[in-house]
């Protein structure tokens, strides 16, 4: 893989990148689109996968690994209530 494309999807990783209470986070909606998976579903498979490898690592895959839902504009000012998940950089 070539080294700019490397240095730009780590550039753009590190954006993406939230702070709360002292505690860094990605969102998995937002980095499934930084990884170009066109379906959630497709990119949940990713991380329950990720879920596993973290508890085989001896890590609670909880403490990782954090159910969140949002809210998104489904259009003329309706919204509705999606899954997501908050990542840390372990689970990244």
């Amino acid at each position: 893989m070539d080294k700019n494309i490397i240095a730009r999807l780590n550039k753009s990783f590190e954006e993406y990148a939230y702070e709360q209470d002292g505690v860094e986070y990605w969102l998995a909606r937002e980095l499934q689109v930084l990884l170009e998976y066109d379906d959630w579903r497709n990119f949940i498979n990713v991380i329950e996968k990720a879920k596993i490898s973290c508890s085989n690592s001896g890590q609670n895959s909880a403490d990782h690994f954090v159910d969140v839902n949002k809210m998104v504009d489904i259009g003329s000012g309706t919204k509705r209530e999606i899954d997501d998940f908050m990542l840390t950089r372990y689970a990244c």
